[in-house]
């Protein structure tokens, strides 16, 4: 969606568009139930189609979409505006509801996806943050393949779209926020690079074509939007501010890789406002920064709701005309607040991407993907996927000697407690579907040993009362405890936030009594979305292993049973820093700066600009192996040529402009030798971080790459990192330009630092 000023022709498609539209041509309420793939062009039935221009499959998709409008009336175009799109009937286009949804797999979120006969499920991988957590870019497309598979067999079985508004890439500020858990954590790397991963997973095709797509993913919700219900303040009324230094390093950067580096096929704007300006009535962060900047090949949607949101709540317009007119200048031809031009210039993205997705190419059983149905929807690799995802993205956290791994033999008993010890849909989090099949925590420990006794400890995770009698009588016998605590949708989801990062109700206390009573060793295992304050727990020499599992998808509890036994050694590093309660006491959530402030005690955010103490910090993980780093090639000094006439010749710089032309190629490489020095296979993620000089006020520490490796006991491995000085080494000044900044940079892998002089 764009806004008034826009001559980029994005496209709004969020369904409540209708609002709009309803003023002056229909109510559009009904819900479209396919049971047959959906498509244009069908020579089959009519044979009419063939003589349209539109259906040539010969011809340029520009060539096509423009024979395509010729043929279609103003309101027929206005009326695929919406996400219920309604096609053209006379002219073979049908009906296309553009809404569905795909975060961690094929999920009934949307209108456009309907598990209903003959798909009743699809794999359900980890929740988001979850996955970011194994720092895996191949797993990430991966997962991103597989599920674009589910979704076009599910496609051609009618009950899904090919359009799916996936994934989010907001960063994660605030601890409290509830939808935290859909992102790939606080870091601008590590969202962009899961944002690339996971999009080209969902959007390449097999046969190499780069212009056409399997399925539409979109990036959203642009732009700094990170609040959903805070004390009475919710997403619809919320005004960012938000400085133009915070935004060009921490919350552009995601966004900018979906459209210049994955090619990603939509970004959604966001409900909130930033710096006074609804983000979907925005045109220079639409056109300006999002067509005219990135170069996006593909539609712009405006979030459910956003528009209404825009003239009820925000008052932003003062009717629902101006609003269209603002957003789209779509609905607004006919009060003379927009042309008819406007309207081709949307609408044309809109079948430019059916077009890319085989949407006009006839029935699609007889093309590529065609042959995909039900045999390719839960396999068995597809759920041994999100079984390893699992895994991989299980963050241990604490660890006493002797308490992790378990023997399975050993453990001839072993207590399972708390109220997420038993669940099922908790753990799949939001904006999932329906799951081919559960393994609760329970389950998966109980196939591994048959004297498993559980106690649920509390009716559920608001455990208002703890019910500590029975928990304790059975981990006062058992060889070990394990304790299955956290939260759910309850407590974090979409347009709920938390207020205490704390364990929720009593769970601190069952914690603390059982810990008391029990046998043998206690392992805490928290389910979760954003991070808990548990410093009792990891003060306490009791408790002697801590291990976080997000919300661990459909194979949860097989995949947390693994960790326990020692059948895999746990390798997962937090994507987000767990602060404890006397930060959200202190800190308003509202508050937008990434930056500390020392005049107001304002502490920053993340691991980047946080000062203060932290429970856990970003990076943090522990391993049954112990992995070592040795530095075998990095250079020592750096020098960026400049002209003779240049003003840093002259004068004495602190920093040069990045984009300076002569600092195109100077590269820096850094190679490491990995060592697993322990007696177990295992994967371990090496880090690069890098702080720069103290100018522009920078990132006291700053992700510059990573990459995951698995190695077998006392094997060794090379890691190398190829570092772009100017775009990975420079930071951002005020005004929102990247600078590199000249003098010592140092370099940190582990505990190794190396120091690099950058130089004119």
């Amino acid at each position: 969606m764009a806004s008034s000023r826009d001559r980029g022709g994005s496209v709004f498609l969020c369904f409540q568009l209708c609002f709009i539209v309803s003023h002056f041509l229909l109510s559009n309420n009904r819900v479209l139930a396919q049971r047959q793939p959906r498509f244009a062009c069908d020579a089959v039935r009519d044979p009419g189609v063939s003589n349209y221009r539109f259906c040539d499959q010969t011809l340029d998709v520009e060539s096509r979409v423009n024979d395509l409008m010729s043929r279609m009336t103003l309101e027929e175009k206005i009326l695929n505006l919406i996400n219920d799109a309604r096609g053209a009937i006379r002219l073979g286009v049908p009906e296309y509801n553009w809404w569905s949804e795909a975060l961690h797999g094929v999920s009934n979120a949307g209108r456009g996806t309907n598990f209903t006969a003959p798909v009743f499920a699809a794999t359900s991988f980890p929740q988001v943050i979850c996955t970011a957590a194994s720092f895996n870019t191949s797993l990430f497309y991966t997962i991103g393949k597989v599920v674009s598979t589910e979704a076009r067999a599910m496609y051609n079985a009618g009950v899904a779209g090919l359009t799916f508004w996936s994934p989010n890439v907001n960063i994660f500020r605030d601890p409290r926020w509830g939808r935290g858990q859909e992102t790939p954590g606080e870091d601008p790397l590590l969202t962009s690079r899961y944002a690339i991963s996971y999009v080209r997973g969902l959007q390449e095709r097999d046969d190499g074509d780069k212009y056409r797509l399997k399925v539409g993913a979109c990036c959203k919700h642009y732009t700094a939007y990170d609040l959903d219900n805070w004390k009475g303040i919710d997403r619809y009324h919320f005004n960012a501010l938000v400085t133009e230094q915070d935004m060009s390093d921490t919350y552009q950067p995601p966004f900018r890789s979906c459209v210049t580096e994955a090619n990603v096929a939509s970004v959604m704007c966001s409900y909130n406002q930033v710096n006074g300006k609804p983000t979907c009535a925005d045109a220079d962060l639409l056109t300006g920064v999002i067509r005219n900047e990135w170069k996006l090949n593909g539609y712009i949607s405006s979030d459910c709701d956003s528009l209404e949101v825009m003239f009820d709540s925000q008052h932003y317009t003062r009717t629902p005309e101006e609003t269209a007119a603002d957003a789209l200048k779509a609905a607004a031809v006919q009060k003379g607040l927009a042309a008819e031009a406007d309207v081709n210039r949307a609408v044309k993205n809109n079948f430019a991407m059916l077009m890319r997705l085989g949407f006009f190419d006839g029935d699609p059983r007889q093309h590529i993907y065609g042959n995909l149905g039900l045999n390719d929807i839960c396999t068995l690799e597809n759920q041994e996927l999100a079984r390893e995802a699992a895994r991989q993205g299980f963050v241990l956290l604490k660890n006493s000697p002797g308490s992790l791994p378990l023997s399975p033999r050993a453990t001839e008993s072993i207590a399972v407690i708390g109220p997420n010890a038993n669940v099922t849909k908790t753990m799949i989090g939001n904006y999932a579907g329906i799951p081919c099949r559960y393994t609760t925590p329970l389950q998966g420990i109980a196939a591994v040993v048959p004297e498993t006794i559980y106690s649920p400890g509390c009716a559920n995770v608001e455990c208002v009362t703890a019910q500590v009698d029975d928990a304790k009588r059975i981990a006062s016998t058992a060889d070990a405890t394990v304790l299955v605590v956290g939260a759910d949708q309850s407590i974090e989801e979409e347009s709920r936030d938390r207020i205490d990062i704390s364990l929720p109700g009593q769970q601190t206390f069952l914690v603390q009594e059982v810990t008391k009573a029990s046998k043998g060793p206690v392992i805490l295992v928290i389910m979760s979305g954003g991070g808990m304050d548990v410093q009792f727990a990891k003060d306490d020499p009791k408790v002697t292993s801590i291990l976080w599992i997000g919300y661990p998808g459909q194979a949860g509890g097989a995949a947390l049973a693994d960790i326990l036994f020692g059948f895999y050694n746990p390798s997962g590093r937090l994507p987000m820093s767990w602060y404890p309660q006397s930060y959200v006491n202190n800190v308003d959530m509202t508050n937008m700066n990434m930056r500390p402030d020392p005049a107001t005690g304002y502490p920053g955010r993340t691991y980047r600009f946080y000062r203060g103490p932290t429970v856990y910090t970003f990076g943090d993980g522990l391993s049954y192996s112990l992995f070592s780093h040795n530095l075998i090639k990095a250079q020592k000094l750096v020098s960026v040529p400049l002209g003779r006439h240049h003003f840093c010749k002259r004068f004495r710089c602190k920093s040069i402009d990045a984009s300076e032309k002569t600092c195109k190629n100077v590269h820096v490489r850094v190679h490491l030798k990995v060592k697993n020095a322990g007696g177990m296979s295992g994967g371990h993620t090496v880090f690069l971080f890098s702080t720069p000089p103290g100018v522009h006020n920078a990132p006291q520490k700053q992700l510059l790459g990573f990459e995951k490796v698995f190695l077998t006991p006392k094997e060794e491995g090379i890691v190398r990192f190829h570092v772009d000085v100017c775009k990975h080494l420079s930071v951002v000044d005020k005004a929102g330009k990247r600078k590199l900044a000249l003098g010592m940079h140092v370099l940190h892998v582990g505990s190794i630092k190396h120091y690099l002089m950058v130089s004119i």
